[in-house]
């Protein structure tokens, strides 16, 4: 078989060409206009490396048996045209990897926030029970080599469902293409605005979604639209609410949202027969998977930590937590407006009082990132007016950033202080773990 990737270097694309070139008798190419590391190195060390970035229409040949299109290639792409011309077969990312599980037993996490974090616990609770699984997810997981898995021989698929669009040529969420006969869902809060212009169509993606759900559906039940999906489940579908985990069992990961997570994850496990004590046991030595409250440098007295959170909801249970657990430390917040959703005017009141419990908050956005996702410019006061706490401060510039943080830590000579770097980027260049090892380690 001879599968083409278009779009090869995002992080799900790139993931997904390895696990495909891996199975016996597959041959992979690919192609992309920009391929960044992680994913640069990913496929150098796995000779998939397209030979020069860019489209070329002129290797798309009838000899290919597959296009994979990603989310990156746009409708008029060369190679995508001239696939289709040539009627070539075309697969969207989850397309494809239901195709290659359709006849295994799928279990899906979806939801506004948590689904990569409660994915990972149950990718790492199964590994070490020895209980085989194909998967798909988010995030980099201690014991495991990729974020996609495909196998001729495991019983089970675990995925990350995202409610974003299936690829240029499908506009329905990802997730719908699924299927589960076990699915997850840890809450419903507004987000991706460009795609779901409003929350009643937000909520129309999850309740879609519901209803291909076959066997178990698992939902956080203090949320209250999705209490309202699982009263108009399918029938014969199994509603099973959930709360956060209370038990006495030490775990390494801690918050709210995580406790949640956990015991969303072990109900997963138990509805394919493990023994909720072998969960427990099993992930009290979960530290988390990357970007996730990946905790980057510690000392005697303070601690940085980096995550992903990025969307209102995400980014206020990450400040929660972090704040709870160090109740006694100065915390020091600063997040990235970065996706589309977040950079936009009128999502950016979604945000109001979310950094309210850090002691010192920063808010960075590039203009450039405005001008070249083609949005209508915000300006420093809006975003400010926004989140609505005295306690905050924008940045346009890296730099200056770099510059307030480190103050803010100087003030306090790097002691007794909490650092929480929260971003879908980099914040313009900003190596996090270098940084607040700097700031903190190499006093």
């Amino acid at each position: 078989m001879r599968i083409h990737f278009i779009a090869i270097g995002g992080a799900a694309m790139h993931n997904l060409a390895m696990a495909v070139a891996g199975k016996q008798g597959y041959v992979v190419t690919g192609s992309d206009d920009e391929i960044f590391d992680p994913a640069l190195t990913h496929l150098r060390d796995a000779g998939l490396l397209p030979e020069e970035t860019g489209w070329h229409p002129e290797r798309i040949t009838p000899d290919i048996d597959a296009i994979i299109l990603g989310m990156h290639a746009r409708e008029d792409n060369p190679e995508l045209v001239k696939a289709r011309e040539l009627g070539l077969k075309i697969y969207s990312f989850p397309e494809y990897l239901y195709k290659q599980t359709k006849d295994k037993i799928r279990i899906v996490v979806g939801g506004s926030h948590g689904k990569t974090t409660t994915t990972s616990m149950i990718l790492y609770v199964l590994n070490r029970l020895g209980i085989e699984a194909d998967y798909m997810v988010g995030a980099q997981i201690e014991g495991f080599e990729r974020m996609v898995r495909l196998s001729d021989t495991a019983k089970y698929a675990v995925f990350e469902g995202d409610e974003y669009l299936t690829s240029p040529l499908d506009l329905r969420s990802k997730f719908l293409w699924y299927h589960p006969h076990i699915a997850i869902l840890t809450g419903i809060a507004w987000d991706h605005i460009n795609v779901f212009p409003t929350f009643p169509e937000y909520v129309d993606t999850f309740r879609r979604f519901v209803q291909t759900i076959s066997d178990t559906f698992i939902y956080y039940e203090g949320d209250e639209n999705l209490r309202m999906l699982a009263a108009a489940a399918p029938k014969g579908v199994t509603c099973v609410p959930y709360c956060e985990y209370t038990g006495d069992v030490v775990m390494q990961v801690f918050g709210k949202h995580n406790m949640q997570n956990l015991q969303a994850a072990m109900l997963a496990c138990h509805s394919i027969g493990v023994k909720p004590e072998d969960f427990y046991r099993e992930i009290a030595s979960f530290t988390g998977a990357s970007n996730r409250l990946e905790k980057i440098c510690e000392t005697a007295t303070s601690v940085a930590y980096k995550d992903f959170a990025h969307s209102p909801s995400k980014l206020k249970a990450t400040v929660n937590a972090v704040r709870e657990r160090y109740a006694d430390k100065k915390l020091i917040a600063a997040m990235e407006l970065h996706t589309f959703s977040s950079l936009m005017a009128d999502f950016l009141p979604q945000y109001k009082g979310c950094m309210a419990q850090a002691d010192k908050a920063f808010v960075y956005f590039n203009p450039k990132v405005i001008e070249h996702k083609r949005l209508t410019p915000i300006t420093s006061d809006e975003v400010r007016a926004a989140f609505g706490t005295a306690n905050l401060e924008v940045f346009t510039e890296s730099e200056s950033l770099q510059t307030a943080i480190r103050n803010e830590v100087s003030a306090s000579n790097g002691q007794n202080i909490a650092l929480l770097m929260m971003s879908s980027g980099t914040f313009d260049g900003i190596d996090a773990k270098a940084f607040a090892t700097e700031l903190l380690c190499d006093r």
